[in-house]
């Protein structure tokens, strides 16, 4: 399978290269990290990498140059993200935030189905998060454009089915997984990458619609989506 996976240089991203192109696929990864896309081509030489921002005017050109050098593309998995904290409400961190998780996620969204429908099938899946639920005064613009991802794959997932297209998005919604970018305070359920990145290949390969990862997060999720305002503005 041709893969190619947005924001890889890290976290998430770079565990779905690892395990992906050790189950023989193959695969290519975009991040702004010019150094640590680097080292994951001297680890990996058969890894195709390209340095990018989604938030650039070109993009999407870089996109369709990637799907040129690895001769075509079934799964685009959309990892690019960032949140840090904001309790002060810092608006260059709010801006940047939505910038990167809502344009920069659209304009290769929109691109991606639309390459799928021409071809005839394929699938996205998107990495929202559980934060998508309910607003959170730690890091609003986080919640709120995760909201957009997951609403938005929602959508195309209904396009989908109205155009009779054999197309599939995934919306995946972690938890706490240890990364760089679990920066909450009172985490709980911490995954490791290891295993949060097997559950989503999982959901990936079962063509699933909307993914918890790990998968007791559903049960919070349930929680979370009940809980009235004036219980959950305590805690949010």
């Amino acid at each position: 399978m041709k893969i190619i996976i947005i924001g890889a240089t890290s976290g998430i991203g770079k565990e779905l290269a690892q395990q992906y192109l050790a189950l023989g696929h193959t695969v290519a990864v975009t991040g702004r990290r010019a150094e640590l896309l680097l080292e994951l081509k001297k680890q990996y030489p058969a890894l195709y990498t390209d340095c990018f921002d989604v938030q650039a005017d070109n993009a999407v050109e870089r996109l369709q140059s990637i799907i040129a050098n690895i001769s075509g593309l079934e799964l685009l998995i959309y990892s690019a993200g960032y949140g840090d904290p904001s309790t002060d409400l810092v608006a260059e961190t709010e801006i940047d935030s939505t910038a990167t998780n809502v344009m920069g996620f659209v304009k290769i969204a929109t691109f991606t189905f639309n390459y799928f429908l021409q071809q005839g099938y394929g699938q996205l899946a998107v990495l929202s998060s559980v934060a998508a639920l309910r607003g959170n005064s730690w890091t609003p613009a986080y919640s709120a454009s995760k909201a957009y991802v997951s609403n938005y794959a929602e959508g195309l997932n209904i396009k989908a089915r109205k155009l009779h297209a054999k197309i599939i998005v995934t919306d995946i919604r972690p938890g706490f997984v240890k990364t760089k970018m679990a920066k909450a305070n009172g985490q709980f359920w911490v995954a490791p990458v290891h295993k949060a990145v097997r559950q989503i290949r999982a959901a990936i390969a079962a063509k699933k619609r909307v993914a918890y990862i790990t998968k007791r997060w559903a049960l919070i999720a349930f929680i979370l989506k009940r809980l009235p305002y004036w219980v959950f503005k305590q805690i949010g």
